[in-house]
């Protein structure tokens, strides 16, 4: 009995330096990006809305609400003329039966998972690789080009190039190629880039509230034209179940 009195004590201060033990420091491209990003606090979230106005090509192409789950697998998106676009996994819904919202497929994707980005960096079917041209226009960044696995979503020829800041490590471009109806020899012939700033502090998680799109190329890097730009506002976590459809019933999957 003494001799197990005298063991408690450092049983107990075994426990705590193995609870109190530090998480390793992060070493690679996509740990630092993810630390900076602060991803572990934003998948503990468990959904976030904000207002996007997206403008491209000299036309609006979104104004209104999006709601996202932290881990993008749900979606909703609100138009101005009160009808609603809402995705879950990979099956798209309409609450209103409009042409018009049958070809928002890409931009229900495409708008969220630039939004969400740097928090996918460990999705399953990623691959990093190290690119050797670290400049971008006069600028050194810390670079790794992003790619899938082979049947990773709905892109799996996609690939991105992603620009960090070397001291802030927060993404500050992301060349990429849009495959969507073509191959990918025939989108590498037009990379396009999303420059994001305006980062602000949301629950002490970074959001860039910018977004800046122009044309890129390997040589020249990015073009002094914009192709379009996008502001978000009324950034905020909130509950899931305040956020999202209770039943899809009265929706429309939309082929």
């Amino acid at each position: 009995m003494r001799q197990l009195l005298l063991l408690l004590p450092l049983l107990l201060l075994l426990a705590c330096s193995v609870a109190t033990e530090p998480p390793a420091p992060p070493t690679t491209f996509r740990e630092k990006v993810e630390a900076a990003h602060r991803r572990t606090a934003f998948l503990d979230q468990e959904a976030i809305r904000f207002d996007l106005v997206l403008n491209f090509g000299g036309s609006e192409r979104f104004n209104g609400p999006i709601t996202l789950s932290t881990d993008t697998y749900r979606g909703l998106f609100g138009y101005p003329d009160s009808s609603r676009v809402y995705f879950e996994g990979q099956q798209l819904y309409q609450d209103v039966d409009t042409t018009v919202r049958r070809h928002s497929r890409f931009g229900a994707y495409t708008w969220s998972y630039f939004f969400a980005l740097p928090y996918k960096l460990s999705d399953a079917g990623t691959r990093f690789a190290d690119y050797p041209d670290k400049n971008l226009g006069g600028e050194s960044y810390a670079v790794e080009k992003l790619s899938f696995d082979a049947g990773t979503g709905d892109a799996p020829d996609d690939w991105y190039l992603l620009y960090a800041d070397p001291e802030t490590l927060l993404l500050e471009t992301a060349a990429y190629i849009v495959t969507a109806g073509r191959s990918q020899a025939e989108a590498e012939k037009s990379p396009s880039a999303i420059r994001y700033s305006d980062y602000r502090p949301v629950a002490d998680i970074p959001i860039a509230h910018r977004w800046e799109f122009y044309k890129w190329n390997a040589e020249t890097g990015l073009s002094d034209t914009r192709r379009g730009f996008a502001t978000l506002s009324n950034v905020r976590f909130i509950e899931s179940t305040a956020a999202f459809p209770d039943s899809l019933d009265d929706w429309i999957l939309v082929e």
